[in-house]
């Protein structure tokens, strides 16, 4: 038989899921029953959603380099196309922050790229 612990292991696994269902509405947090359900419920949404916000993020920075580029006369497809013409590697999220933080080093890169086409 194995060594028993100082703890209850059954009190254990019911406090780890209670703990996890703190801030659910009504019995979703308190009755055990329900907050496992809840609890694997919102691990699937957890799971799918931190897959999303890769694709978020990306729509995110596509939608503020169509405003920038948009700004100095080119359109967002039209930019990255010369961006890989001119042989130019910068992926999407450094231009954004370039295009909010420092607008004229991105001017500049929109020069460089106009001077391709």
């Amino acid at each position: 038989m194995p060594r028993a612990k100082s703890r209850v292991p059954s009190r254990e696994r019911r406090k780890k899921i209670l703990k996890a269902a703190k801030g659910y509405y009504g019995r979703r947090k308190s009755n055990l029953r329900l907050a496992i359900d809840a609890v694997a419920h919102a691990g699937k949404y957890a799971y799918a959603h931190r897959r999303d916000k890769k694709g978020d993020f990306r729509s995110l920075w596509i939608t503020r380099l169509n405003a920038a580029t948009r700004e100095h006369g080119v359109s967002y497809s039209k930019f990255i196309h010369l961006l890989a013409k001119a042989n130019i590697k910068m992926n999407r999220k450094v231009l954004s922050d370039m295009a909010i933080a420092d607008p004229a080093a991105f001017a500049e890169v929109v020069k460089q790229v106009k001077a391709i086409a």
